[in-house]
């Protein structure tokens, strides 16, 4: 399945944007996180169909490398570690037709711990596919322009930037990095709101009850001139 994966991304993937050109700047926020241990393992890959050869440790060294680069900017007051399992890839390679020229792919699993709690904050791994960025040299395909090592370059530090936008939806979407005392706060906040609802539930009955009564003597005070003027005519 997953050679099958590989084979078809190789032919058709691109992604037009660069991994690297935020690096220069200071990263934003990302609520109390700091970079831990940074594990990669590379002994279950798989080679993809009409791909370079490439060692266990190269892409164990390119990645760290590039993770590292990335995540250590961090200064959280808190604890994180990464867990990352290469799990296949495919590496341009030259001599190929251009029409049939395949493209580069990385496919990667990633755990994210909690060092403080002792737990990994995400219940599955979380499967991250890589493809190579569009330039002059990956559009014809980049084995015809760059070695093996530049390939596996540029896949990890796509990588790291991937890990990144995950950790952000995550940070957003499901309040990962979280300050405790923030967390906490909002937790006050919602159990307050929570009280505060049974008393305006009550409060609205009452105004209802009385738009009721209110409707309903207006009704009876129609009927009764109607009465009358039925009675008159």
């Amino acid at each position: 399945m997953l050679m099958r994966i590989l084979a078809g991304l190789a032919l058709f993937g691109l992604v037009a944007c660069s991994s690297t050109g935020d690096l220069e700047e200071k990263p934003e926020p990302l609520g109390d996180f700091a970079f831990g241990h940074n594990i990669v393992v590379a002994n279950n890959m798989v080679k993809g169909p009409v791909s370079r050869d490439a060692e266990q440790e190269e892409w164990v060294t390119a990645l760290k490398q590039a993770i590292g680069t990335r995540f250590d900017r961090y200064e959280g007051d808190r604890l994180y570690h990464f867990g990352v399992s290469v799990q296949g890839f495919v590496l341009a390679q030259p001599g190929l037709p251009v029409v049939a020229s395949p493209k580069s792919v990385l496919i990667l699993n990633l755990d994210v711990w909690d060092d403080a709690k002792g737990v990994k904050m995400n219940a599955e791994p979380k499967q991250i596919t890589v493809l190579e960025r569009m330039s002059g040299e990956t559009f014809i395909g980049s084995g015809l322009t760059q070695s093996k090592e530049v390939q596996i370059k540029n896949l990890s530090e796509n990588a790291a930037r991937l890990i990144k936008n995950y950790l952000e939806r995550q940070h957003a979407e499901e309040g990962w990095f979280v300050p405790e005392g923030d967390a906490a706060d909002a937790a006050t906040a919602d159990a307050a709101v929570e009280g505060e609802a049974p008393e305006q539930e009550a409060e609205n009955a009452t105004e209802a009850a009385a738009a009721e009564e209110t409707a309903t003597e207006t009704s009876q005070q129609g009927a009764d001139e109607a009465t009358e003027d039925a009675t008159d005519a």
